[in-house]
This record gives C-alpha cells, sequence and structure tokens, in this order.
C-alpha cells in the first residue's frame, strides 16, 4: 500500500515538473514482455518512461539500475526496491554468479518488461548516443521472442542537469520507436549498430548536440 501511494506520488511530480508526454510512433503500448531500450542522461531517466506508460504496464515494468547508486542510503533502496521492483546489477562484479544478463533474462522470464540504458553509464558528452555495450546484443540472442522498442527522452538532463538538486521545469518527450528484433545470423557488431540507428532514428532534431 506503501508502495503505490509513493508511485501515484513519484509519478505525479514527474508530470507536474515536466509536463512529459508519451508518443507511441511506431508501436502502440501492449501487454507482451518487451526490452524498452532508451538513452540515458539522468538517473530519473526510467522515472519518465514509467510515468508515461499505462497504469496496468508500470506494474509490471522493472528498470535495470546499478546497486552502487541505489542502494546508498534507505530513501534511495525503498525507491528503487519498493516502488519501481528494478533488477538491480552490481557494475563492479564480473564474475558469471553476478552476470546481469541472467538477472535481466530470469526477469523476463517471471513475465516482466525492462527498462533498459544499452550505453551502460550517462552520456555526458557532446555525442547523442555512447556506443552501445552488449548486454543488449545477449539479452535479444537468449529471448529472441522478446520485442525490443527505443525510447528516445528529449530534455530530462535539462530538467535535472549533473549536480543539481531541484529540477528545472521544462517540457520533457518521450518517444516509443518500431519494436526489432533479433534478426537470424545477426552478428553482435551489426544488430548493436542496427539498434543505435533505431534509437537515433527517433530522435528530435536538434541544432546543440552532434
Amino acid at each position: 500500500m506503501i508502495a503505490g501511494l509513493c508511485a501515484s506520488v513519484i509519478t505525479a511530480l514527474a508530470r507536474l515538473v515536466t509536463s512529459v508526454r508519451g508518443e507511441w510512433r511506431g508501436c502502440e503500448p501492449g501487454s507482451r514482455a518487451r526490452i524498452y531500450f532508451a538513452n540515458h542522461n539522468s538517473h530519473l531517466d526510467f522515472v519518465l518512461i514509467w510515468s508515461v506508460l499505462p497504469g496496468a504496464l508500470r506494474q509490471v515494468t522493472r528498470p535495470v539500475a546499478g546497486a552502487d547508486y541505489w542502494l546508498k542510503g534507505q530513501a534511495r533502496r525503498l525507491i528503487i526496491e519498493r516502488v519501481f521492483n528494478a533488477v538491480l546489477i552490481d557494475r563492479t562484479a564480473a564474475s558469471q554468479e553476478h552476470n546481469p544478463v541472467t538477472r535481466m533474462i530470469a526477469a523476463l522470464d517471471e513475465g516482466a518488461s525492462l527498462i533498459l540504458f544499452p550505453e551502460g553509464t550517462r552520456n555526458m558528452t557532446e555525442a547523442r548516443l555512447l556506443p552501445f555495450k552488449s548486454g543488449l546484443y545477449h539479452l535479444a540472442k537468449a529471448r529472441p521472442d522478446v520485442e525490443l522498442v527505443p525510447v528516445w527522452i528529449e530534455n530530462l538532463n535539462r530538467v535535472m542537469p549533473k549536480g543539481e538538486i531541484v529540477p528545472i521545469p521544462l517540457l520533457c518527450t518521450v518517444t516509443f520507436g518500431a519494436g526489432m528484433q533479433l534478426a537470424e545470423g545477426e552478428d553482435k557488431v551489426g544488430f548493436l549498430e542496427r539498434a543505435r540507428a533505431a534509437l537515433l532514428a527517433i530522435a528530435p532534431e536538434r541544432g546543440d548536440r552532434s
């Protein structure tokens, strides 16, 4: 009950501060398992994606987040574990026991959809996107029936610049593109290039980013 109330408050605040709107250009909201993969500029990126999903989808959609950040302090832990039911990954461990892809596959097998940031870290550069890590490819290969949906978040890095505590009110958009899947015989490099191109294809034109 408390987690549900917190979820409602966080969603309302996200919409109030950002006036966020969701644009479903290449697909429609659906109940099938999906991996929403998005550009990454802020720790609050997944909140915006989550807030524009229909209520029924929010309940089964889990963000993938770094344990090293979200488990610092009781408030963060409560939000990420109880409100968002995130798949927490240890970005410092390299053993098979802590393989983040294994944990994400387990969540998909339980019927969840995922919110994933294939750049692997927040993009603080002038490039529109950093190179993609291999996790998205391994997920697509392990579960080829799961639809991969590119999602472009626009303006959140301006709402919550790095180091700021108080958000700056500004209109944000979350654009959902057409779903894709791993093609038969497609290798890792080719797939990641195609996924990256699909994400850039739904990004609005901007003169201040390369």
